[in-house]
């Protein structure tokens, strides 16, 4: 059979042009290695539901490529995406929830019409933390009352993150050939980060959040995570796009280049000044510590200026504004669905109420916080203060700051930073090596709005110089 593992969509792309495998046969790999990998074995448990059409999906887009009709550069790449993305197919939209688990989205996500759009095959759902770790503030990284916990591939006791864990195991255990997670604060960096994978959070506006569970308005939106910054690329040339449904893509043309591929190169350090961000360096181990500096060195080895002496610690200012906005974002997503039970947020914690055995291992205290402490409909003086705040500390006081201060071109930060998801700036981040209990451990790049081509550049160059990502090993 065909082997998947470590192979990147240019050379799965290449083995299908040259007849050496077929999209069909692609799928099949994929799902064999989840049932060994992520079902049995190990039990990574990272796939939530498969797609009963992939292997019809995926024949016809042989079928296609048989007549010369190539879609996009993924026609025929399997992927797959969170359980909190709507897929009008057989496949429910549940995001992790039980109380959402007779769910079957009325409509594609935006994300999704524009995957299939371009030939993807989207194979299957990822398990996550549940609703987007906002159900209680003791829940587990990766834990979903309808998936189960989600295993970390490199180290069985440690974390995965959340809440995009279930597409970044999958990624990493090569289940797929990329997967989309989504991010509110740090919910597709911090999982790559701790499973070795790449992760792009891209600027506000550049990706639509239509057909996402959300948290809220203020910060959800979706991204690419890949075991490579060429894939993480790819793949965002297919996400990126104005979208009637999303105001935030409104107008942005200008902003959206038409081949982020194009700046993937191994040059790409060189002369750019680089914030070296120690803010909150105390909090790693000195392994963790070591493979920071070690990477710092590989930047500068490349030709990167380091400014030192920068400290933006972690800002934790924005999580009132998610509790605000979460109950009326909810409600209105429910309101489009069809086939739950559940079609506001207290329908919601009736059904936890009413299943505490199956559903409440770890309670339901931000959904009781959001329903009986907030106005829902986002009047709230607390809140909107607190947004102007966030905005501020993130923006005009934090990145702006710094940046404009420092003549910066990048921000860099070991492991993550919260500055990203709430200014709603991008960053990418990449793997940098592994701790002494063989914990992955990443390097994440921020910038300014819309600058993902300056991202893609630096990540890729210290990608090339230090190639540190491994695949997990099974026994």
């Amino acid at each position: 059979m065909f082997s998947v593992e470590e192979k990147t969509i240019a050379q799965l792309r290449k083995s299908m042009e040259t007849g050496e495998v077929t999209s069909h046969e692609l799928v099949l790999c994929y799902m064999e290695r989840i049932a060994r990998i992520d079902k049995s074995g190990p039990s990574l448990n990272s796939v939530l539901e498969l797609n009963p059409d992939a292997l019809y999906i995926a024949e016809a887009m042989d079928r296609e490529r048989k007549k010369g009709k190539i879609r996009s550069p993924l026609h025929g790449i399997p992927i797959l995406v969170k359980d909190n993305i709507n897929t009008a197919d057989k496949m429910h939209t549940s995001a992790g929830s039980l109380a959402l688990a007779d769910n079957f989205a009325p409509y594609d996500a935006s994300v999704v019409t524009r995957l299939r759009d371009a030939g993807a095959v989207i194979m299957g759902k990822t398990n996550m933390t549940e609703l987007a770790n906002f159900m209680s503030y003791t829940m587990r990284n990766g834990y979903s009352s309808r998936g189960g916990q989600v295993i970390n591939p490199y180290n069985p006791e440690g974390d995965v993150w959340g809440s995009s864990s279930g597409s970044a195991v999958a990624v990493s255990a090569n289940l797929c050939a990329a997967a989309i997670g989504t991010e509110t604060d740090g919910s597709i960096i911090w999982p790559s980060h701790l499973n070795s994978t790449v992760g792009i959070k891209p600027t506000r506006g550049l990706v639509s959040r239509h057909g996402i569970v959300p948290i809220c308005t203020a910060q959800d939106i979706a991204g690419p995570m890949t075991r490579t910054v060429e894939d993480a690329a790819a793949l965002l040339n297919l996400l990126v796009g104005e979208d009637e449904h999303d105001s935030s893509t409104w107008s942005r043309e200008e902003d959206i280049p038409g081949d982020y591929t194009e700046y993937l190169d191994p040059e790409g350090l060189k002369g750019l000044r680089l914030g070296i961000n120690r803010g909150y360096f105390e909090e790693f181990s000195s392994d963790q510590k070591e493979i920071a500096e070690n990477a710092f060195k590989a930047m500068a080895g490349k030709g990167a200026i380091l400014a030192e002496g920068i400290s933006m610690p972690h800002l934790r200012c924005d999580s009132s504004v998610l509790l605000y906005e979460f109950q009326l974002c909810l409600n209105a997503y429910l309101a489009t669905c069809t086939t739950t039970r559940c079609r506001i947020l207290k329908d919601m914690i009736d059904f936890y109420g009413d299943h505490p055995k199956e559903g409440l291992k770890y309670g339901m205290s931000i959904l009781q916080d959001a329903q009986y402490n907030t106005s829902g409909t986002c009047t709230d003086a607390k809140y909107i203060l607190d947004r102007i705040n966030a905005l501020r500390l993130s923006r005009q006081d934090g990145l702006d700051r710094i940046m404009d201060e420092n003549r910066l071109d990048l921000l860099v930060c070991p492991g993550i930073t919260d500055s990203s998801p709430i200014s709603d700036y991008p960053s990418i981040i990449v793997p940098a090596g592994y701790g002494d209990d063989n914990m992955p451990f990443g390097i994440t790049f921020v910038g300014r709005p819309f600058t993902e081509p300056l991202l893609i550049r630096a990540a890729y160059a210290f990608e090339q110089a230090v190639r540190a990502r491994k695949a997990p090993c099974f026994s």
